[in-house]
């Protein structure tokens, strides 16, 4: 099954609201004020670019003044928060009406080995001390490690139980977000010729691994619902099958959500609630010229679209 196959099959799963949930979330956005806020949506602070890293304190003021009453920070470096002191990063935030409740950062390593684990440790160590300042309730690792093999997956579990457990013993939740890559598979060399067929993929799917792998309490997965798609599955049966591993999502469209038509983010949030949804911040990429749009346009329509929307609560 190919790309095109899978997305129009998922219509009757995922996105079978294909026709209410393609309107145009530009027209819905001139009916919404952005003063009108009630729900508590969240915005990841890597969708805006340049646009706020030029000037981040008129920036953070723009999202607070969209609506948008939590943000998830990307821009952790050098034990700073995009070229602020962690400290004044928060105070900048709080300034402009904004609660930093999350962050994105990734380790100095994408290889987990025996010899480089304490390294690893180390690194969260520093990065939840700096994260405590920040005031965040939790840190997630964007960037997927190299998984080559079962044991590549299982000393990647091994490194993400550790940063989970140092991140909660000071008070904070360690996650994984996912892009694509992580529904690939890898084989057991015992299975790698009795498994080859093309009715039954061989080997087991990487991002599994990681939900199986990894301790419920320590270890938390921030679902990328659109990166899920893109990988050829189904949010809703990850939801269904790993109840209560997802607390926290990324909504995330093509480009601006609901324009697609292919997120039925309706049956999303629905199914999500149900397994104990805590938080989600919007996602926006793929903006460009074509699109007679600025990212803050952007991150205002997908507000717009989500604070009209029934099924948010």
């Amino acid at each position: 099954m190919n790309k095109r196959e899978f997305l129009k099959g998922l219509g009757l799963i995922t996105a079978g609201g294909i026709v209410t949930s393609a309107l145009n979330p530009l027209s819905a956005a001139s009916s919404v004020s952005s003063f009108a806020a009630k729900k508590k949506i969240g915005l990841q602070l890597y969708s805006l670019g340049s646009e706020l890293t030029d000037d981040v304190p008129a920036g953070l003021k723009k999202v607070a003044k969209i609506g948008y009453a939590t943000a998830e920070a990307a821009g952790y470096r050098e034990q700073k928060m995009y070229g602020y002191d962690v400290t004044e990063f928060k105070k900048v935030a709080d300034d402009a009406g904004l609660k930093v409740s999350g962050s994105h950062v990734n380790p100095p390593v994408r290889k987990y080995t025996k010899e480089n684990k304490s390294e690893i440790a180390d690194f969260w160590k520093a990065t939840v001390e700096d994260h405590v300042k920040l005031g965040v309730s939790s840190l997630v690792q964007p960037g997927m490690p190299q998984v080559e093999s079962h044991y590549d997956a299982a000393m990647v579990c091994e490194v993400f139980n550790n940063a989970g457990e140092i991140a909660k013993s000071a008070g904070i939740k360690w996650g994984y977000h996912n892009h694509s890559h992580e529904f690939e598979r890898v084989v057991k060399p015992e299975d790698n010729e009795k498994q080859q067929n093309r009715w039954r993929p061989a080997g087991d799917v990487i991002y599994d691994l990681f939900l199986n792998g990894t301790d419920p309490d320590l270890v938390f997965f921030e679902m990328d619902v659109y990166w899920t798609v893109m990988g050829q599955n189904d949010p809703l049966e990850y939801f269904k099958k790993y109840a209560g591993r997802f607390p926290i999502l990324h909504i995330k469209d093509r480009k601006v959500l609901g324009q697609s038509g292919m997120m039925n983010f309706k049956n999303i949030f629905s199914k999500a609630y149900e397994n104990g949804l805590d938080e989600f911040y919007v996602e926006l990429e793929g903006i460009g010229e074509a699109d007679n749009m600025t990212q803050f346009e952007g991150v205002k329509a997908c507000f717009d679209y989500l604070n009209k929307a029934s099924f948010v609560k």
